[in-house]
């Protein structure tokens, strides 16, 4: 049949012949693209490596064979630019980003040779050598930086000289004398730190708390402070009481003060509320045997005792050497208690489940003061001994 006028009449198997050809034309585009993947791709070193993959799996993937010596020349030629650019730094730390470059350079080179089909494409450099050297290079440099620090006084420098020793030591196991040196810094960085009693500024010490509860401020953290901090090794600092710094007579570096501000701890406040309740509830049968409904009244009167207690702590750490403040931070907790009992008038049965658990509330017990301050000081201890611990780590 022929088309009429402005239609085009397509003979039989011509979609599919034009199906074949796009399919064909995609397949034949898809090919190419593959073929320049791993040279399209900017970051040369993973493109190298997965093109080192692509022969280890397939050797004669024909894209990825012709893509190795080129890729691995471009990302060679990118880290030697690089090692170029970092050999006129002179800071320390030019190291180990020398090293990172020969590291991956190396990295190259033994993935190429690991896989035959690749390293016929190419013979990588073996940088080995050369890392060697740079580490032993590396490892003087920062020694007679270390020593340097050494030499001079301060807690500061003894970390830096701890620091630099332990980085050489890394570099090259068993450098020199670099552990010893290390041991060194450390007994100089050491800080006698003297933790005094709590001061109490507090509106609850001065109505009616007294000495008990001082004396337990003391020992919840003073105490605990100076014992916990002091098993902890892990940095160089001695933790004493001021009795044990003059039992043993010794200078404090570092004072630690701990002040209670805005301590308060009222009684209970006490609100009353009443509310009526009711409830249809079934009070019999007809005499065709149908319940009979009747709505129950009561009212329930309520009582809720709550309060609200604040406590502030601040946490001041002086360095009296230098006669400097160190840190100087104030912590703010709250606790807050709430109980609610009830009693009824009418009909009990009007009463739901959390009415009655209400009603029978009759045993609770008001949380004493004792009970009060451990709670607010649970919350606040764990924040100063950390931030001490942050302030006398390295």
């Amino acid at each position: 049949m022929l088309s009429t006028p402005g239609e085009t009449y397509c003979f039989p198997g011509e979609h599919f012949m034009k199906y074949i050809f796009y399919s064909l034309l995609i397949f034949l585009i898809s090919c190419s693209s593959s073929k320049k993947s791993y040279l399209d791709r900017a970051d040369t070193d993973n493109a190298l490596f997965d093109a080192v993959k692509a022969l280890k799996k397939k050797s004669n993937d024909t894209a990825a064979a012709n893509a190795v010596p080129l890729l691995y020349k471009a990302a060679q030629e990118r880290h030697i630019r690089k090692i170029a650019a970092l050999g006129e730094s002179q800071e320390l730390s030019r190291w180990d980003k020398l090293i990172d470059e020969y590291n991956a350079l190396q990295e190259m080179h033994n993935a190429i040779i690991d896989v035959n089909a690749a390293y016929e494409k190419v013979t990588p450099t073996n940088y080995q050598q050369t890392i060697y050297d740079l580490k032993q290079r590396a490892a003087e440099d920062y020694y007679n930086s270390a020593a340097g620090y050494l030499g001079t006084a301060g807690r500061d420098n003894a970390r830096k000289a701890y620091s630099q020793f332990k980085k050489a030591d890394q570099l090259v196991a068993g450098y020199k004398d670099a552990k010893s040196k290390m041991d060194e810094a450390y007994q100089n960085a050491i800080v006698n730190i003297q933790v005094n009693p709590i001061q109490d500024n507090s509106f609850f010490f001065n109505t009616g708390w007294g000495n008990s509860g001082y004396n337990y401020s003391n020992e919840y953290f003073q105490q605990n402070l100076v014992r916990e901090l002091r098993n902890n090794n892990r940095y160089p600092a001695r933790f004493y009481t001021e009795w044990e710094a003059r039992r043993d007579n010794i200078q404090p570096d570092w004072t630690i003060n701990l002040t209670l501000r805005n301590m308060n701890i009222p009684r209970p406040q006490e609100y009353r509320d009443s509310r009526g309740i009711s409830r249809r509830i079934q009070s019999g049968t007809d005499t065709a045997g149908r319940p009979v409904y009747q709505t129950v009244y009561a009212t329930l009167q309520i009582t809720r005792r709550s309060l609200i207690a604040r406590a502030d702590m601040e946490l001041n750490i002086m360095d009296m050497i230098e006669r400097k403040t160190i840190s100087n931070t104030s912590y703010r907790e709250d606790y807050r208690w709430q109980e609610e009992f009830a009693t009824y008038t009418g009909d009990s049965r009007a009463l739901s489940d959390n009415d009655w658990r209400l009603v029978n509330n009759n045993t609770f017990i008001e949380p004493r003061r004792e009970e009060i301050l451990r709670e607010l000081y649970r919350k606040i201890y764990p924040q100063v001994k950390n931030r001490i611990t942050y302030v006398v780590d390295w």
